[in-house]
C-alpha cells in the first residue's frame, strides 16, 4: 500500500549525500529563468516604447529557450550534464553581449528578434540537469517524489520572483542592468553545478531499445503532459506583460514587477501543502482541474479597477501555480521513456516556454489594440480550450502506473 510524502521527506531528500551543493548551484544558475525573458521584454520597452515590439523580441528569445532545452537535455542524458553546460554559458555570454549591443545601437526589431532566439537557444539548461540528477542520488518512491516536488516549487518560485526583480532592475540608472544581472546568475550556476561531483560522475541511463527519434516526446503521455504545461505557459505569459501594462496604466509602472512578485506569496504556501496531499490525486484528473481553476482566476484579474484590487485578485491566483508546476514534474515519472529524464523534463520547460512566447507575443498585441483587461479575458478563454484538450487526452496519462511505481510503500 502506497504511503503520503510527508514535510520530512523534503528535508530528507534534501540531505541526501552528494546533493547539497548541486542543489545550492543549480538554485543560483536557474532563478533567473524567468527574470531573463521579463528584463529583456522591459528594456526593449524601455528603448522603443513599445509593448508591442518588446513582447515580440521577449518572444523571441522564449522561443529560442524553448528549442535550445530540448536538444541540451537529450544531449545530456547521453553524456551527462557538464560539459554542455560550460559550452553553453560561454556561447550564452557571447549572445547576450551582441544582444545588447544591437539594442543600443537601435538594429532593427527583426535583427533583435533573430539575436534574442540565439541567445535563448544558448542559455544554459541547469533546470533540467538539476531535474534529472535525482534520478540518479536517490531511487524510485517518495523521497524522490519529495525532491521532485522541490524542484517544482523552487523553479515556480523563480518563474513569479523573477519578473518582479527584473521590473525593479529596469528602473535602474541603464535599464539592461536586469539583463546583466540574470546573465551573471545563470553562468556562475551553471558552471558551479557543471563542476560538482553529482554532475561530473554522472552516469546516463541505458535508453530503452527501440526508442523513438522524437524521444520522450514520442510517448503519448508525455505530450498531454507537454500540452498542459503550454497551456499553464500560455497564462503565465500574458499576464507578464498585461500586468506591467494595468500597471503602467494606472501611472505606476515599477509597481508591475511587484505585482507579478505576489503571487509568489500564496504560490509557495499552497505549493508546499499542495505537494504532501495533491488534489485530485489521480494524475489524469488533476492536470485538467488545475488548469481550468488557473484560467478561471486568470480571466478574473479583469474585473478588478485598481491595483489595490488587482493585487487581491493576484494573491488568489497564485494559490494555483506551484501545484501545476509541481503536477507536470511528477506527470514526468509517469509517463517519460527510461534514460530521458533530463530530455523530459526539458519537454516541459519547453511547453512552458513556448506557451509564454506566445502568451508575450499576443498580449502584447492586444493591449496596444484595447486594454489589459481584454488580454486577462483571452488568457481565460485560452486555458479554456488547453484544457478541454488535456481533458480529452487524459487516459494516455496511465493512472494505474502512477500508483504502482510513483508512490512505493516504505517500510
Amino acid at each position: 500500500m502506497s504511503q503520503s510524502m510527508t514535510l520530512a521527506d523534503y528535508r530528507r531528500a534534501l540531505n541526501t549525500p552528494g546533493a547539497r551543493v548541486p542543489v545550492l548551484a543549480s538554485l543560483l544558475g536557474r532563478w533567473p529563468i524567468a527574470m531573463f525573458a521579463m528584463a529583456l521584454l522591459l528594456y526593449v520597452q524601455r528603448v522603443s516604447s513599445s509593448f508591442a515590439i518588446a513582447g515580440m523580441i521577449s518572444a523571441g528569445a522564449l522561443t529560442g529557450v524553448a528549442v535550445g532545452a530540448v536538444v541540451q537535455g537529450r544531449i545530456m542524458d547521453r553524456i551527462g550534464p557538464s560539459l554542455p553546460l560550460y559550452v553553453t554559458s560561454l556561447l550564452f555570454v557571447a549572445a547576450v553581449t551582441t544582444a545588447i549591443t544591437a539594442i543600443e545601437l537601435d538594429a532593427p526589431g527583426s535583427i533583435l528578434v533573430g539575436l534574442a532566439f540565439l541567445l535563448g537557444v544558448t542559455q544554459p539548461n541547469v533546470e533540467s540537469a538539476s531535474r534529472a540528477l535525482w534520478q540518479h542520488l536517490l531511487p524510485p518512491g517518495r523521497l524522490r517524489q519529495a525532491a521532485v516536488s522541490y524542484e517544482a516549487i523552487s523553479l515556480e518560485v523563480f518563474f513569479i520572483l523573477g519578473p518582479g526583480v527584473a521590473a525593479l532592475l529596469v528602473a535602474a540608472p541603464w535599464p539592461g542592468t536586469g539583463m546583466l544581472v540574470a546573465t551573471s546568475c545563470t553562468v556562475l550556476g551553471s558552471v558551479w553545478f557543471a563542476t560538482t561531483r553529482a554532475a561530473r560522475t554522472q552516469r546516463p541511463e541505458p535508453a530503452k531499445p527501440g526508442g523513438s527519434l522524437l524521444g520522450a516526446i514520442a510517448a503519448p503521455g508525455m505530450r498531454t503532459v507537454a500540452l498542459a504545461a503550454m497551456g499553464f505557459g500560455v497564462l503565465i505569459g500574458y499576464i507578464e506583460v498585461a500586468i506591467p501594462a494595468a500597471a503602467v496604466e494606472a501611472g505606476q509602472p515599477t509597481m508591475g514587477g511587484v505585482l507579478i512578485s505576489l503571487m509568489s506569496v500564496t504560490s509557495v504556501l499552497v505549493g508546499i501543502i499542495y505537494g504532501v496531499h495533491p488534489w485530485p490525486r489521480p494524475m489524469h484528473l488533476r492536470l485538467p482541474a488545475l488548469l481550468i481553476g488557473f484560467a478561471g482566476l486568470i480571466a478574473v484579474l479583469a474585473i478588478p479597477d485598481s491595483l489595490w484590487g488587482l493585487c487581491v485578485a493576484l494573491l488568489v491566483a497564485g494559490c494555483l501555480i506551484t501545484p501545476q508546476s509541481t503536477a507536470h514534474s511528477v506527470a514526468i515519472e509517469i509517463t517519460a521513456p527510461r534514460g530521458s529524464a533530463a530530455e523530459a523534463f526539458a519537454w516541459v520547460v519547453t511547453s512552458v516556454t513556448l506557451g509564454a512566447a506566445f502568451g508575450h507575443s499576443t498580449s502584447g498585441q492586444l493591449i496596444e489594440l484595447s486594454d489589459p483587461g481584454t488580454a486577462f479575458l483571452a488568457a481565460g478563454a485560452l486555458g479554456g480550450l488547453f484544457t478541454l484538450i488535456v481533458w480529452l487526452r487524459r487516459a494516455t496519462l496511465q493512472p494505474a502506473r502512477e500508483t504502482s511505481e510513483l508512490e512505493p510503500a516504505v517500510g
